[in-house]
């Protein structure tokens, strides 16, 4: 039976600000009239759900050892518990298809869809998959737009991990012997496939053409990944792709923002103070203006986290740092059914400890999805206040 309650004495993120009037939700959306029962909240915040447009901390769920994939469908149970627990109520699981191999390969790609394929229809956080596509990896193309296909994958980004100037110069790139192993392949092998790879660079700009041709005609939004300037960025956005994640440089975010194209940070790199790769600080781009949205990038706490720094920080003020995690991303992908707390909208909320900013609980689409300590006694009591 679908919940239906009442929200009233919290707090409340609405569109158009805080207030304090109350938020009523029945069938799994907001409701502009009362429903159910009445619900006390005095001392909390309600924030629209965090909508998570890249993220891969589910990794350490689907393989917390090397080779221990057994039990992935219960892994993913747990990634949606972890989410639900950050606030997080819509997650795009960013997974490599990569020639890196390993958890970045296609085997482990096609392990983490089916997955997510069986399990997610169950779960309140809505699961949605991200493939992060490997600019020189063409020779598995067709498999992974067969993959794009069969999991209705609706968000594809490029990336590219080959140490271009190392293996130019016949040096042997950093770190190899441990991705390697990593990729069940010896030093070695795994060397000659990155020289190989690299050695057919030629041909890789008229192939990135054709495939990105080929996933705008089917409706699937593409994105760049680290765009390092204006001229890269301006390459992937004739390509179609008119999201920027995490662009490196001020001039590449820039160029996005010239063109009206999205750009996406890295929550963590706010929350830290600056990027774990050296690369622009999350918190410039901000202050810039250039910012749509913060994803989780590693870490699943981080959005809820970030959003708080960024108030610390004199950055921003509460509400428009929640957007950089709501309806921000919700708008970047047009998700256009949630991502505020609006009547007709998706009931995906936040519960918020107002003085520590801690999430206490989280409904997805009007169903609990995680709640914790002393709120859970507010719903047991119904209309009674502690």
């Amino acid at each position: 039976m679908a919940i239906e309650l009442t929200l009233t004495g919290a707090r409340i993120l609405r569109p158009q600000g805080w207030d304090s009037g109350p938020l009523a939700f029945a069938g799994g959306v907001f409701s502009d009239a009362a429903q159910g029962r009445a619900v006390d909240l005095h001392g909390y915040d309600v924030l629209p759900g965090i909508v998570d447009l890249h993220g891969d901390g589910f990794e350490r769920h689907m393989a917390p050892r090397r080779g221990a994939l057994r039990e992935t469908d219960a892994g993913m149970v747990a990634v949606a518990a972890e989410l639900a627990a950050n606030g997080i109520t819509t997650a795009f699981l960013a997974q490599f298809w990569s020639w890196e191999g390993g958890l970045r390969g296609p085997d482990f790609a096609e392990t983490v869809f089916a997955s997510v394929a069986r399990v997610a229809p169950g779960l309140p956080v809505d699961l949605r998959l991200q493939m992060r596509l490997e600019t020189h990896f063409v020779e598995s193309f067709d498999r992974a737009m067969a993959a794009i296909r069969e999991f209705g994958i609706g968000y594809v980004v490029f990336n590219d991990h080959l140490p271009h100037d190392r293996l130019a110069q016949g040096r042997r790139p950093p770190r190899l012997t441990g991705q390697a192993l990593k990729s069940g392949r010896n030093p070695e092998d795994h060397l000659a496939l990155m020289q190989r790879l690299h050695d057919a660079g030629g041909t890789v700009p008229k192939i990135l053409d054709g495939i990105c041709a080929q996933l705008v005609d089917a409706g699937i939004r593409i994105g760049s990944h680290d765009d390092t300037d204006r001229a890269r960025r301006n390459v992937w956005r004739r390509r179609g792709a008119d999201i920027a994640e995490f662009p490196e440089t001020m001039d590449a975010a820039q160029a996005a923002r010239d063109a009206g194209d999205a750009v996406i940070m890295g929550a963590p790199n706010v929350v830290r103070g600056a990027s774990h790769a050296g690369k622009i600080a999350a918190r410039d781009v901000i202050a810039a203006g250039l910012c749509d949205a913060l994803a989780s990038d590693y870490h699943y706490p981080s959005p809820s986290r970030a959003a708080r720094r960024c108030v610390e920080l004199g950055l921003l003020d509460d509400a428009d740092a929640w957007r950089l995690v709501s309806d921000g991303p919700a708008r970047v992908l047009g998700l256009t059914d949630r991502g505020r707390l609006q009547p007709g909208l998706r009931a995906d909320f936040v519960i918020a400890e107002r003085e520590t900013g801690r999430i206490a609980a989280t409904f997805a689409q009007g169903q609990v999805a995680f709640m914790s300590g002393r709120v859970a006694d507010r719903f047991l009591m119904g209309d009674k206040s502690l």
